[in-house]
C-alpha cells in the first residue's frame, strides 16, 4: 500500500491519496476547497496513473469534506462517511465562523456505521469507530502495513478538539485508549493535521495519554 499526503485549505488539513499495485486508489479526507487545490490532487492522481474509486472520510467536519463533490463529479467515486456526522455535513456554521464558504457535499453512499471494512484493489482498511471528536468519527486500519489513518482523533502528541458540536472528551479518550493503543506500538499513525507518528511514540510522549496511564486523570469522568 502506498500513501501520499497533501496539505490543503487554511486549516492545513492532511488529505491522503492511498493506492496499491492494482492502481485503484481512495482519497481519505478530501480537504481540497478550490480550483487550485483540485488541480494539485488531479495532477497527483494522473502522474501515478491511478483510478479513484472512493472518497472516504474519517468524520464530517467542513475542512475534511471540501473536495468530496469535486471527486464525485470528476471521477464518479462513492462517498463513505458515518451517518452520525450527517448533521455536520449539512451545516455551514463551521466554516462561516472562520469566514470560509463551505463547499456543497454530496449524499453519503456508504455509511461507515454499517460496514466493517473498506476495500479497494487488493487492500483492506478496517473501520474502527472512535467517537469523541465527532459522534461518527472512525479511524481506518491496514493491519498488513500497520498503518492507521486517525483523522482528528489522535495527532502527534495531541488529540482532537472536543469543544465543538458533538464532541466529548471522555469518549475521545475512551476511543484512543481502548481502540487505538491496543493496535500496537509499531503502528504508524497518519493524522488529519500535522505530522505522522507511531502509537508507541504517543504512549510515551502524548500528554493526554500519559496523564491517564499515570493515573493523573480519570478520563471516564
Amino acid at each position: 500500500m502506498d500513501i501520499k499526503r497533501v496539505v490543503f485549505n487554511p486549516f492545513r488539513e492532511n488529505t491522503y491519496l492511498v493506492w496499491d499495485d492494482t492502481k485503484e486508489c481512495i482519497i481519505i479526507d478530501a480537504g481540497n476547497m478550490n480550483a487550485g487545490e483540485n488541480r494539485i490532487l488531479a495532477e497527483m492522481i494522473q502522474a501515478r496513473d491511478l483510478k479513484p474509486v472512493m472518497a472516504v472520510n474519517t468524520h464530517g467536519h467542513f475542512d475534511h469534506v471540501g473536495g468530496v463533490k469535486w471527486l464525485k463529479d470528476t471521477y464518479g467515486v462513492a462517498f463513505a462517511c458515518s451517518s452520525k456526522d450527517q448533521f455536520l455535513i449539512d451545516s455551514t456554521a463551521g466554516g462561516m465562523v472562520y469566514g470560509i464558504q463551505c463547499n456543497e457535499v454530496p449524499a453519503i453512499d456508504i455509511d461507515l456505521d454499517a460496514v466493517e471494512d473498506i476495500r479497494f484493489g487488493n487492500t483492506l482498511l478496517r473501520v474502527i469507530k472512535t467517537p469523541g471528536h465527532t459522534p461518527g468519527h472512525v479511524v481506518l486500519f491496514n493491519a498488513e502495513d500497520k498503518s492507521l489513518f486517525t483523522g482528528d482523533t489522535l495527532f502527534r502528541e495531541s488529540i482532537g478538539r472536543t469543544d465543538l458540536p458533538g464532541g466529548d472528551y471522555s469518549w475521545i479518550m475512551k476511543s484512543i485508549l481502548e481502540q487505538i493503543v491496543p493496535l500496537g506500538d509499531d503502528v504508524a499513525i497518519y493524522p488529519g493535521h500535522e505530522d505522522s507518528s507511531t502509537i508507541g511514540h504517543e504512549v510515551l510522549y502524548n500528554p493526554f495519554i500519559v496523564e491517564v496511564l499515570n493515573n493523573e486523570i480519570n478520563y471516564k469522568g
